[in-house]
């Protein structure tokens, strides 16, 4: 995958990435890397700390999560929007080894040269979320559609 994007400063949040030149819709831009973790080392550290409002950290699957603050690239400078250019797609490999899939951000809408690269972090957390944890997660995407906060809505259990 040839380099189209560049991270620099963001309007939305601190760092972001940039497309250099244009993108078409479909075209997968970059692979999410960094330490393959499982669930429970990260449940044991502070990377993962729900109060901090801020994460390197993308669920892969049920067995692993990636921590892009170790070994990680320029995708982990992708910020989250409630109205995004870009998706996350998690490519699963072939036989039971889930330590072998990857997550791959790729366009849903063509993208032009200086456009901010956005997906939605689709964060949910399994405490409630209260006005303080909105707060802390709160979104600056600035769309028309922002909801407010990277927290995704709770899905009603089924009766």
């Amino acid at each position: 995958m040839p380099s189209k994007i560049e991270a620099r400063k963001s309007p939305i949040h601190g760092n972001g990435v940039f497309a250099t030149d244009a993108i078409a819709k479909g075209e997968r831009i970059i692979q999410y890397r960094g330490q393959l973790r499982t669930h429970e080392e990260v449940d044991a550290d502070d990377n993962g700390d729900v109060e901090s409002g801020h994460t390197f950290l993308f669920t892969l699957n049920d067995d692993y999560v990636i921590d892009a603050t170790k070994r990680g690239n320029v995708a982990k400078w992708i910020n989250h929007s409630c109205s995004p250019n870009c998706e996350a797609v998690i490519e699963e490999a072939e036989g039971d080894d889930r330590s072998k899939d990857k997550v791959f951000i790729e366009a849903i809408k063509a993208i032009k040269p200086g456009q901010e690269l956005t997906y939605n972090y689709g964060i949910t957390l399994a405490e409630p979320h209260t006005a303080r944890l909105k707060k802390i997660w709160a979104c600056r995407c600035g769309s028309k559609n922002c909801t407010g906060t990277m927290l995704q809505p709770k899905r009603r259990k089924a009766a």
